[in-house]
């Protein structure tokens, strides 16, 4: 890993090809303005007309224009790199004008495929601005523009920290939703286990439900200690009016911990029962081969002597030989088995 303090130049670090498109929602009580321009020029021009401003990034491949939009916000130059450098660990942080919130996003899909897709979003809150930070073109944030359209709950009356406060809430909200349902998927698989019905995949699936798991405790981790940040700021952006509704997210982020935690002790039962379920299986094997190996040791030993071609061997020229020697392993495989059968070896 490079020196970033060594480095003055800017550099998207990422992989996604979205060109960078600038999407400009400006509202107040009144009503809300629009607009959209991937010249951030075009769309700075438009801000300082009044109203508060929420400025939407999608795309961070022309860091020249995430530059430009950052230095007329004055984020700071640690600040802009990590908005650009998408691998960056997710954090919550206080940067004394501004608070930067950096977080890990995952698309909703089916628990149980590989292939989450999982992306950084970085949201900063000013005095009276609000931007968003996305690698890729898309509506993850529908609801709050079109909340801010009807003004749900009076939010375009309150201050930009509640929007921020909102943003937060979505992505959060989503931890909530994909963590239930690897929660969900967990439970399926041990009510499989406990039937003691073992399907081919089921190791499979057990174990990309522990990747999914361990992908977004990776990503929420880092923000058990950084949300307190919230409570304890005395950063003028952030209002005493809305710190109910950050404990409201606050109160979402432990449920997402504590049902991680719940994941973390089901993974490590359902892999104990799964081993302890394929070691049955291969003990229930061993029996039946060990069943059938025993029925025809007495057998092969009795064909081996009479397959040994000595001269003298009075019952090779017997009439009956050939049908007694028939009845005779007849009787002893009835014998072994019957034997295994009072064993309640099945």
């Amino acid at each position: 890993m490079k020196n970033n303090l060594l480095n003055d130049r800017f550099a998207y670090y990422g992989d996604s090809p979205t060109p960078t498109h600038l999407h400009l929602c400006v509202y107040d009580s009144a009503g809300v303005k629009r607009m959209s321009s991937e010249n951030p020029d075009e769309v700075l021009s438009e801000i300082g007309k009044g109203g508060k401003i929420w400025l939407q990034v999608h795309g961070l491949l022309d860091a020249g224009s995430i530059k430009r939009i950052c230095d007329y916000f004055h984020i700071s130059f640690l600040t802009t790199q990590d908005i650009l450098n998408t691998g960056h660990q997710p954090k919550i942080e206080d940067d004394g004008t501004y608070i930067t919130a950096i977080l890990r996003m995952y698309k909703d899909g089916d628990a149980e495929k590989d292939g989450w897709q999982e992306f950084n979003v970085s949201i900063v809150l000013g005095e009276d601005f609000v931007l968003t930070f996305m690698e890729t073109e898309n509506d993850y944030f529908e609801d709050v523009a079109e909340a801010i359209s009807k003004n749900v709950f009076k939010i375009r009356e309150h201050a930009s920290d509640y929007l921020f406060s909102v943003l937060l809430n979505s992505v959060i909200s989503n931890y909530v939703l994909l963590s239930g349902k690897i929660d969900d998927s967990l439970e399926e698989l041990g009510s499989g286990l406990m039937t003691g019905v073992v399907e081919d995949d089921l190791g499979i699936r057990l174990q990309s439900l522990r990747r999914k798991y361990l992908q977004m405790r990776q990503g929420i981790a880092p923000l058990r200690d950084s949300y307190v940040t919230l409570f304890h700021t005395e950063n003028p952006v952030m209002h005493y009016s809305t710190r109910p509704f950050f404990k409201d997210v606050n109160d979402h982020l432990q449920l997402t911990f504590q049902t991680l935690e719940i994941c973390r002790e089901t993974i490590a039962s359902l892999t104990d029962l799964y081993i302890s379920n394929n070691d049955m299986r291969m003990n229930a094997i061993m029996k039946r081969l060990t069943i059938v190996s025993t029925i025809f040791i007495p057998l092969t030993f009795l064909v081996g002597v009479w397959g040994m071609n000595f001269k003298f061997m009075p019952e090779l020229d017997w009439r009956y030989g050939y049908l007694f020697a028939w009845i005779l392993m007849a009787v002893i495989a009835l014998s072994v088995v019957l034997f295994f059968r009072g064993k309640k070896w099945k």
